[in-house]
């Protein structure tokens, strides 16, 4: 009150002296509101949040970043501060006209609600990175959530700042716009899908950051580095990235690996062509070569048996030996793969594992492998199928059977080259 007292006759003064000036007295106070809203802005950032960014740094979880994150937060939130000292300072400037007035007090509004939504925007940000910081977050992701609510805080703000510029009521803007219903779900037809498939995903935990999908329609083969609202972000294997709508995740079939990885083993499948003309029975002297293999020993010894067995029982009525059984060098190989794959140590030996011959084919008479490696990363994966394939081949001749390999005409060149220069 003293203070007020004191000061009333400098300012009549004041306003005497620059009577003559009808705009400079009116100039001077808004140089005076400028440069208070400038102090107040430069108090804000440079003393307070200073002094509350040192509180912060000794707050426990600091160290985690979670005394950064909020500080981002007020510091968005400290350019109000500038703001609404313009906005009450405004209304005791002389001589300025109501509806200029009016329009800077609704702008300063405005721009607080601004400042506002985009501080909460932040919050929201930092609440997903810290929420991602969890053992469990990769399964339950919550991005989509949080990027629906910053749609629904945005566009509740911008209705706001609207009303506040044309100086009518929220509620009747937004029973105006009920009847735009139907533009604006036309609109954003594709975030409400968008949204649907999130919650889809999320409820069921078909994908999760870091799986490894492979989707074909969208040249997807990699990680899953990123689920968002509308988009999940893949890198592919050879490192460039894809982003494939949520939506296409729901209505269209893509392969997840996570089941290969959660269980441990990753699967061979692949198959032998061998040469139909290289099968055939074994005779004594081919039995006994087979029989140096020391992983044949049960096999053979058992079949002997087996066979024996038979022939005896149908050699009492057809003592040819058309009717009797006898072992060939193609099914004593698949029982030496068999045994082959239990013994290797890259092989999973709790998880399926057959050789199997399948239907002759143009290209030979297939022998499959189906077995699991023990390993699930790639390199060990390819390490182990190639050393098995190696084996396998080499060990091939001993069987006395030939690979299948469609004729190329090198050699009736070499051999119409040999003739020439005989």
């Amino acid at each position: 009150m003293l203070a007020a007292v004191t000061t009333a006759p400098w300012l009549n003064h004041l306003q005497a002296t620059l009577q003559s000036y009808p705009l400079a007295y009116t100039g001077l106070a808004l140089a005076v509101l400028l440069l208070a809203a400038i102090l107040a802005n430069w108090v804000t950032k440079r003393v307070l949040l200073r002094g509350l960014r040192r509180l912060l740094s000794h707050l426990p979880g600091a160290e985690t970043g979670r005394g950064s994150h909020l500080m981002r937060v007020i510091s968005r939130l400290s350019n109000v501060v500038p703001s609404q000292v313009i906005a009450a300072g405004i209304k005791v400037v002389p001589d300025l006209p109501p509806g200029l007035v009016g329009f800077v007090v609704g702008a300063c509004q405005a721009w607080a609600v601004l400042t506002v939504t985009l501080a909460v925007a932040h919050a929201l940000d930092a609440a997903n990175v810290l929420y991602e910081r969890r053992p469990d977050a990769r399964n339950k992701p919550i991005k989509g959530y949080l990027q629906v609510a910053k749609i629904v805080i945005f566009v509740i703000a911008a209705l706001s700042i609207v009303a506040t510029l044309a100086g009518v009521d929220l509620r009747y803007l937004v029973t105006g716009l009920g009847a735009a219903t139907a533009v604006l779900m036309l609109v954003f037809q594709d975030t409400i899908l968008s949204l649907v498939a999130s919650v889809q995903i999320s409820g069921d935990g078909r994908i999760r950051i870091g799986d490894w999908i492979e989707m074909p329609s969208q040249d997807a083969d990699g990680d899953v580095i990123d689920i968002a609202l509308h988009t999940v972000t893949v890198q592919n294997w050879d490192k460039t990235i894809t982003t494939i709508p949520t939506k296409k995740l729901v209505t269209e079939a893509f392969k997840n690996w996570r089941g290969m990885q959660e269980a441990g083993g990753r699967r061979i499948k692949r198959s032998l062509y061998v040469d139909q003309h290289s099968v055939r029975f074994l005779d004594a002297a081919g039995l006994e070569r087979l029989g140096r293999f020391g992983l044949l020993d049960d096999y053979l010894a058992g079949k002997r048996n087996e066979l024996e067995q038979w022939n005896n029982q149908v050699a009492r009525s057809h003592p040819e030996e058309v009717n009797a059984r006898r072992m060939t060098n193609f099914g004593t190989f698949r029982a030496y793969v068999e045994r082959y794959l239990r013994s290797h140590p890259g092989i999973h030996q709790d998880m399926t594992l057959l050789v199997r011959q399948m239907a002759p084919t143009p290209q030979g008479l297939p022998l499959e492998l189906y077995c699991f490696t023990r390993s699930i990363a790639w390199d060990d994966y390819e390490a182990v199928q190639s050393d098995v394939f190696d084996h396998l081949l080499a060990i091939l001749p001993e069987f006395e059977l030939r690979v299948f390999q469609e004729s190329s005409d090198a050699m009736l060149m070499a051999v119409r080259g040999a003739n020439a220069a005989g």
